[in-house]
């Protein structure tokens, strides 16, 4: 993927989740607060997760256990249909910690050496700051609901958060056109 698409595309994201949250209306709290715990939206995280994360483990190098796929593939399936039964609770919120885990690895490779485009580094910058994010959520899942009930207990809350997501966007929308 190239950077100017991967910036992009990451614009368009938090633009379209700034605009969600700057409307705040009554769908977009009710979503918020049973996302943490909906089964629906653990099987879809997990799900998109787990064939992700499989299908780069087919892809494995040599250098990197790549002799051992077929045991890392079986355990990996045996691990993920052992979650969705004996850990359930907040496996939604893991799951999105994952595919936030996937999304960046494919972001920050995008702009591997192109040192010579400083917008990048607005993208960077996001990115590493979701990685950290979803890793401390992938330990402490509760946060987000947390999270969730005291961003939609104020009616004013989501229109900032909203607000300072669409003017980041903003940036990273006109650092992918500085590019071209």
């Amino acid at each position: 993927m190239s950077l100017f698409f991967a910036t992009l595309l990451t614009a368009s994201a938090l633009l379209l989740i700034s605009a969600a949250l700057v409307w705040n209306g009554p769908p977009v709290g009710a979503l918020a607060r049973v996302f943490s715990r909906s089964r629906r939206a653990s099987y879809v995280t997990m799900g998109l997760g787990a064939v992700w994360t499989l299908y780069r483990i087919t892809r494995l190098g040599e250098a990197d256990f790549g002799d051992y796929k077929m045991p890392i593939f079986i355990g990996f399936a045996v691990l993920t249909v052992a979650v969705f039964r004996y850990v359930p609770d907040f496996l939604s919120v893991r799951g999105a910690c994952v595919l936030v885990l996937l999304i960046g690895d494919v972001l920050l490779s995008s702009a591997y050496m192109h040192y010579e485009e400083p917008g990048r580094l607005f993208l960077v910058t996001l990115v590493y700051v979701m990685i950290l994010l979803a890793l401390y959520l992938a330990v402490s899942p509760f946060r987000v609901r947390d999270f969730a009930h005291w961003l939609f207990a104020r009616s004013h809350r989501p229109r900032i958060f909203g607000a300072i997501s669409g003017a980041y966007g903003i940036i990273l929308l006109g650092a992918a056109l500085s590019y071209a």
